[in-house]
């Protein structure tokens, strides 16, 4: 009896792992212009009705402060970028990936399908994906950690 218990108890450790190491993306995260190499804001990435969302929280660049959307449309037009919603209705797949939402980048005033996953080799990075058709850049995105 005591070996079936050491058994199914290694057993449900075991079958438990994957789960602990698939992190989620929400949580704040510093994002990196991937021409630049600059580290330009602080985006917050949450849950809202079983869809992930992202605002920007800070801008951390001294150019960049107070900026408005000048290249925004609609209620968002000339609104502080700082608390701009610029990720929007993200689903998790069977990969661990998110997508499926779009991404909104003010400087261009452009929005993209988007794709979201945690670097395998680096679980702190978060690899952001936007594309039109068969193009796409990919921004690395680094955990913000407090």
């Amino acid at each position: 009896m005591k070996t079936i218990t050491t058994f199914l108890l290694c057993l449900g450790l075991l079958l438990s792992m994957p789960l602990a190491q698939a992190q989620q993306i929400t949580g704040k995260w510093k994002t990196v212009d991937d021409e630049t190499g600059k580290i330009k804001s602080i985006v917050e990435l949450y849950n809202h009705n079983g869809k992930i969302y992202g605002k920007v929280t800070k801008l951390l660049l001294p150019e960049d402060q107070g900026k408005l959307c000048i290249k925004c449309e609609g209620k968002d037009y000339n609104q502080p970028i700082e608390g701009l919603v610029i990720v929007k209705g993200l689903s998790k797949n069977s990969d661990n990936e998110y997508e499926g939402g779009t991404i909104f980048d003010p400087q261009k005033g452009k929005e993209y399908k988007c794709k979201m996953w945690i670097d395998k080799d680096s679980p702190n990075t978060l690899n952001v994906r936007g594309y039109v058709a068969f193009f796409y850049r990919t921004q690395k995105w680094y955990q913000v950690t407090d």
